[in-house]
């Protein structure tokens, strides 16, 4: 650093990702790309999810691929990825049981699998990590294999969205990128 340097100061420009350190699944950021299931996604949105009662927080990347939207979801170290489904598509009127009872049913069916409750979390969803979270309720269900999974979430008294998906491992994913936004 030169005297003109100190004085003025210096433009540092942006560090580039390590690619050692920085090129991982659990270091995504919005504008990488991905490789999955033969097909290059890019990061197009990112939340933190905390729970009460749970140590560790939730993050979720969104990652679109043409017409294609999923989420990669990394909770307790496990990894799942998921699309979003119509909450009608779930056999049942499980909005309504919920606006009824305050739960949902104990066993869900949708595309013919059945699904039993597994856990349910309330807490705050963080667009982008930072900044004030949005309430929310989860309810997650899985088949007897508890390697699919259906998901309900209810964001106010009567706004709720569904999700269904499965583990993934990390290994699966490959050449990750910094991309554009």
């Amino acid at each position: 650093m030169g005297l003109r340097d100190r004085l003025f100061g210096s433009k540092t420009p942006e560090a580039a990702p390590d690619p050692l350190a920085d090129l991982v699944l659990e270091k995504l950021k919005v504008g990488y790309l991905v490789d999955y299931d033969m097909l290059t996604w890019q990061v197009t949105a990112y939340a933190r999810y905390t729970f009460s009662g749970k140590d560790d927080s939730v993050e979720e990347w969104e990652l679109t691929a043409a017409d294609q939207q999923r989420y990669l979801e990394l909770a307790d170290g496990a990894w799942s990825l998921s699309r979003k489904i119509a909450i009608g598509d779930i056999s049942g009127d499980v909005r309504q049981h919920i606006l009824d009872h305050e739960d949902p049913p104990e066993r869900v069916v949708f595309e013919d699998t059945e699904f039993r409750l597994d856990a349910s979390y309330s807490g705050q969803m963080v667009a982008n990590g930072t900044g004030p979270g949005t309430d929310v309720i989860r309810w997650e269900f899985v088949d007897g294999s508890e390697s699919t999974f259906v998901g309900v979430e209810q964001w106010s008294e009567t706004k709720f969205s569904a999700a269904a998906g499965f583990v993934v491992e990390d290994y699966q994913f490959s050449h990750i990128l910094p991309g554009q936004v």
